[in-house]
């Protein structure tokens, strides 16, 4: 090794953090220390391989930077002595050629063997080669895989994303030097505001928010204002269950999103902006907040911006997580001080927004998209996507897939490609499902639709929508009148009230369903298909209620969850009311369970497990399990070793 640092960057989003980032940090520095190896160790955002976490990325003078992971504090120890130290590359720990690193092969000694998997950094037959300080014995050079033509990545087009993972998040330098703040720069000192404008309205790009609403219009209509004094307000206000999309854009990236709402205010003629973000993301608030101070430092915010005559200040405001702040005129209340409640439109917020003034709101990916078109050119982003959804969706996928996590496709890739491909199919060999996209308040799609287009009227015609980018990926154990259950009963929570639709029929849908998932008494009661067919259109027709006349888009889809299975899945809704099951087997009173008495030892876990005192028999002789006393809780699957419990 040469007198040069090694550069470590540790994945230190939330996702890395919640796997255990800092105690790997504090490895990686005791080691490096311990070797006596001059390196410095950076935190960085996620990257998007969230099963993988802690990612770590190792760049040894002279050698390609290698990305490494899962790493655990051991791992961490056996990664700086084996790689760090002597070159040798831990084919365990191994992820591939970091993302950034220039095309072509990558060779180094790779550490095959069974002792490589243990992670406890005692190779069996290496001591001696590493009491010499050379390689070990089981090392061989081969070339080194790329972690851009992992399954994973191949499919993916990463604009909004391209610094995450890759880049120190609280240093500015690193932006700077990555290309940032040169798209601000460059509209400064060699574009108009009308140029600006007109480069985003050529472009075609979308409210990533959900309704997909033209950028470039509304930027338009609110600089067309007569009023002087304008507003870019950045809507971080994410809620959906299982969505991080704008968490780690801001985790990771959060100077891509000043520079953005920095472009607005200039198309625009705005002086003053916000982020409005939910406390519950405390390190994406302190990671912002660093950035806009850093950002004021650098002349990059503030007065005189770059020497000019524009002045654009940001300030962040910190929401108490409700829902509802994600509709932009409630955001807009918040942001006042008021309860946030949404208002009939019109007038829009480009019209008549914060303290009545026009307000342009986009959210965290829109305007992470900003800089990349003023710099590229508005032709380079239509180019990607389709005729009509142009640019890259990010999208957060989670559920029964085999690789979760944060991926940037291009506009039109298929579901399947997204589940399958990008994904890697589905968990534990099962079968795919369903997929709800568009968050809660989106729909789910069977299998029949895997080759959907991801692009707006595409998931449109499917009663689903783009939504900010949730896509939860379901197997055949799932449920899905229970699913609908689930989503409607987060929506119900999160309903502001102010409108009846919205507060009585979500209430009233979640009633519904939960007597059918749930019944009364806790024992199914079959009706005929004629009265089950009855109830299912009278679900339907409260949905669409619902869907037509609630005040603001959180009660105009609050029924897509419902009216979409009901639309896909309408046989399991018949089999619950009809037949008295469960299709899934998740529906704990459409259950049955038995204890199968030619694998029960008669143990007795079970019986003494069970609250309900529903086991009975005698040791060594088959247990029974009596029915009517069965509450369906499935303590004894759990706790059964025999696999004797068998539910039907």
């Amino acid at each position: 090794m040469t007198d040069a640092p090694v550069e470590v960057r540790v994945g230190a989003g939330s996702c890395g953090l919640a796997a255990g980032a800092e105690r790997v940090i504090e490895a990686l520095q005791q080691a490096l220390q311990e070797a006596g190896v001059s390196a410095t160790v950076r935190r960085v955002g996620c990257m998007g391989l969230c099963e993988r976490e802690v990612l770590v990325d190792v760049r040894r003078p002279g050698a390609a930077t290698l990305t490494f992971g899962p790493v655990s504090p051991d791992a961490a120890r056996r990664l700086v002595d084996r790689y760090v130290v002597h070159g040798v590359v831990p084919e365990d720990l191994l992820v591939g050629v970091a993302l950034g690193e220039p095309p072509g092969d990558v060779e180094a000694p790779v550490e095959r063997g069974p002792a490589a998997g243990r992670g406890n950094g005692r190779e069996a037959g290496n001591a001696e080669a590493r009491a010499a300080g050379a390689p070990a014995a089981a090392a061989c050079v081969q070339v080194l895989p790329r972690v851009d033509q992992l399954p994973l990545m191949q499919k993916q087009q990463r604009i909004v994303l391209a610094n995450c993972g890759r880049i120190d998040p609280t240093r500015i330098d690193e932006y700077v030097a990555a290309g940032g703040y040169r798209a601000l720069e460059k509209a400064l000192r060699s574009m108009t505001p009308e140029q600006v404008l007109a480069e985003i309205e050529r472009s075609d790009l979308r409210g990533r928010g959900g309704a997909g609403f033209p950028t470039g219009r509304k930027w338009r209509m609110a600089s067309q204002q007569p009023d002087p004094e304008r507003y870019v307000v950045c809507n971080a206000d994410e809620g959906d269950p299982g969505a991080f999309m704008d968490r780690s854009v801001l985790e990771g990236d959060p100077h891509r999103v000043l520079e953005g709402m920095a472009l607005a205010a200039y198309a625009i003629g705005a002086r003053h902006g916000y982020i409005y973000v939910r406390a519950e993301y405390p390190l994406a608030v302190e990671r912002i907040q660093k950035a806009i101070l850093q950002a004021e430092e650098y002349n990059f915010l503030g007065r005189r911006i770059l020497g000019s005559d524009f002045e654009f200040t940001i300030e962040v405001k910190i929401g108490a997580g409700a829902f509802v702040c994600g509709e932009e005129t409630a955001l807009l209340a918040s942001v006042e001080g008021r309860r946030g409640m949404p208002r009939p439109r019109p007038p829009y917020p480009v019209v008549s927004g914060l303290w009545a003034h026009p307000t342009v709101i986009n959210n965290v990916e829109t305007l992470a998209n900003v800089p990349a078109i003023i710099e590229r050119g508005a032709d380079w982003f239509r180019s990607i996507g389709t005729a009509t959804s142009k640019g890259t969706k990010v999208f957060a996928l989670t559920g029964d897939v085999v690789n979760s996590g944060l991926i940037e496709v291009p506009m039109g890739v298929t579901l399947r490609e997204i589940v399958y491909e990008v994904g890697g199919g589905i968990r534990d060999g099962r079968h795919f499902k369903a997929a709800q996209i568009g968050g809660p308040s989106g729909g789910c799609l069977p299998e029949s639709l895997l080759d959907t287009p991801i692009d707006y009227e595409s998931l449109m015609t499917t009663g689903a929508i783009m939504g900010s980018g949730g896509l939860v990926v379901m197997d055949s154990s799932k449920c899905m009148v229970d699913v609908a259950r689930f989503f409607l009963d987060f929506l119900r929570h999160e309903s502001c009230g102010k409108c009846v639709p919205c507060r009585e029929g979500t209430t009233r849908l979640h009633e519904m369903l939960e007597r059918i998932v749930s019944p009364p008494g806790g024992r199914p009661k079959r009706v005929s298909r004629q009265e089950a067919e009855a109830i299912l259109d009278e679900i339907e027709s409260l949905g669409t209620l619902l869907k037509m006349t609630a005040a603001c888009g959180l009660g105009q889809t609050a029924a897509n969850p419902v009216l979409s299975t009901l639309r896909y899945f309408r046989d399991e809704y018949v089999a619950h009311l009809v037949e008295g099951r469960c299709p899934a087997r998740r529906c704990g009173p459409y259950l049955t369970y038995r204890i199968n008495p030619a694998l029960c030892p008669g143990c007795g876990v079970c019986a003494r497990s069970c609250l309900q005192e529903a086991i009975v028999g005698e040791k060594r002789q088959p247990y029974t399990i009596l029915d009517e006393r069965c509450i369906r809780c499935g303590t004894c699957v759990e706790v059964c070793r025999f696999g004797a419990v068998e539910v039907a």
